[in-house]
């Protein structure tokens, strides 16, 4: 249905900081526009692909499994960058959420991918659910919570995995403090979609003490109950929960709750 015009939109006047990876931010912007909020930028991470010989050994083992997992889009175009994707004949390819999958069609790999597009819920499909001595190639990044690879070898699996990309620190630029700095002179109508416990803790570290308090006081959408528990662990009060990490879940959780 067509905007009737002068209308506000839910999220008008508001401001969404992304934590999303240096260079991706279309996705959660394009969200918060439609919504009728601008966004700030606030990048902790840089992807890098790995392509070192040890790097392209391992992946080339985890691609040679019986399920291949795939734990992001960043994953997929890092191993892509490597080394075409392919699926043989009985393979099992499985991605962690629709994004990821998305991203595997594209290159014309078919996959499967979890209701609740997680960790918890790729874990649950029932292509995992018995595979005592099967080979389970896993394509991450290194670094970040770590929770298939552990619960896979419980069951038995034997898990290949290959880190196909980094994330580089980066320091918050003196300019981006300063266009925070403004936006927290009023918290009440900042929002900050959290998907990532990492980039939210990297951010923390790096805000300067004057900006501590009035960043607790802004609201947060976390992609899972997990995640809210982080929040809520580093100081915030004002959260909710979306039912997965997709931009466009985030924002209709925060309508839902703030708007």
């Amino acid at each position: 249905m067509p905007r009737i015009a002068n209308q506000a939109l839910p999220l008008q006047d508001w401001c969404v900081l992304s934590l999303r990876p240096r260079n991706q931010h279309g996705g959660l912007r394009a969200a918060a526009a439609r919504s009728g909020a601008r966004t700030l930028a606030l990048s902790p991470f840089a992807i890098e692909t790995r392509a070192d010989a040890a790097t392209r050994a391992a992946l080339a083992q985890a691609l040679g499994a019986e399920v291949v997992l795939y734990t992001s889009p960043n994953a997929v175009a890092a191993a892509a960058a490597i080394r075409a994707p392919k699926a043989s004949r009985g393979q099992q390819v499985l991605a962690v959420g629709s994004g990821t999958r998305r991203a595997l069609h594209r290159l014309g790999v078919a996959a499967d991918a979890p209701g609740r597009m997680d960790s918890e819920g790729l874990l649950a499909m029932p292509q995992l659910a018995a595979v005592a001595s099967r080979r389970i190639g896993l394509v991450a990044g290194a670094g970040g919570r770590d929770r298939l690879a552990p619960a896979l070898r419980l069951r038995g699996a034997v898990v290949l995995r290959a880190d196909v990309y980094a994330r580089v620190p980066l320091p918050l630029p003196p300019k981006r403090l300063d266009a925070l700095a403004a936006v927290l002179a009023d918290p009440r109508q900042v929002l900050l979609p959290v998907s990532s416990g990492e980039a939210l803790q990297h951010v923390l570290v790096g805000l300067p003490a004057p900006l501590r308090k009035p960043f607790a006081r802004i609201a947060v959408v976390a992609a899972s109950a997990r995640l809210a528990d982080v929040a809520r662990a580093a100081g915030f009060r004002r959260i909710a929960i979306a039912t997965d990490a997709r931009p466009a879940s985030l924002l209709r959780a925060a309508v839902d709750a703030f708007a």
